[in-house]
């Protein structure tokens, strides 16, 4: 069942989590946390620290050529136990790439993670939220898309990022980018106040997996149904 916490919201916005109850909801409420678009030299680093010292993990979604440019701080990525998926080699746009493009692009990206961040199965999230229904079926891994999307790469406002993230609903995958300051700020303080409530965060395989849904390649998602 869906769950939202208005009145948390009201309390965040009006109090900025300072007065809050140490309330839990009464059933276990999941969100994941993914970010796109790193690794990020300057913000990446941060957002880590962070999640360690609050027992979190989260989904990154990176791209190729930032794997390849940082690639410790991928390794740190799976050190710590965060789900790294697969965000294209350089950013491109899959539906303006013809099937055959759009696949070498992300073979290329799962290569070199494959390579620097260990083997596995690394989910796709397209650029942009763009892609064929051809790619789609021809890709050999689960895609994602997101059901909460912040808009931090737009407003870059840490309170408006925060909002957002505390609308969030049971099972939400939440849409950030960890090249941003202010999202990684927002994230690590969303974390805080939404703890204090008994909301747990995880990565986005873990989430479908307390769901008990299994994603399949050829499948694009928001959120575990």
């Amino acid at each position: 069942m869906k769950r939202i916490l208005p009145l948390l919201v009201l309390c965040l916005l009006l109090t900025g989590c300072m007065a809050l109850p140490a309330t839990a909801p009464a059933e276990p409420m999941y969100l994941a946390l993914t970010f796109d678009d790193g690794p990020s030299p300057q913000y990446t680093p941060r957002l880590l620290d962070g999640l360690k010292q609050r027992g979190v993990h989260a989904t990154f979604f990176l791209i190729g050529q930032q794997v390849q440019d940082y690639p410790e701080l991928v390794q740190r990525i799976r050190a710590e136990g965060h789900q790294i998926g697969n965000h294209t080699y350089d950013h491109a746009p899959l539906d303006r790439l013809s099937c055959g493009e759009a696949m070498a692009d992300l073979s290329r990206c799962d290569g070199v993670l494959q390579k620097l961040a260990g083997e596995g199965t690394y989910w796709v999230r397209p650029p942009y939220g763009f892609i064929t229904e051809e790619e789609l079926a021809a890709w050999s891994t689960p895609m994602l898309y997101w059901s909460v999307d912040t808009c931090d790469w737009e407003c870059r406002d840490v309170q408006k990022v925060f909002s957002a993230i505390c609308q969030a609903r049971d099972g939400d995958v939440i849409l950030l980018h960890d090249c941003y300051g202010t999202s990684v700020e927002a994230a690590l303080q969303a974390i805080d106040c939404l703890s204090e409530q008994g909301v747990e965060f995880v990565t986005v395989e873990e989430l479908f997996a307390l769901r008990g849904q299994t994603a399949e390649a050829g499948h694009l998602y928001r959120r575990p149904e």
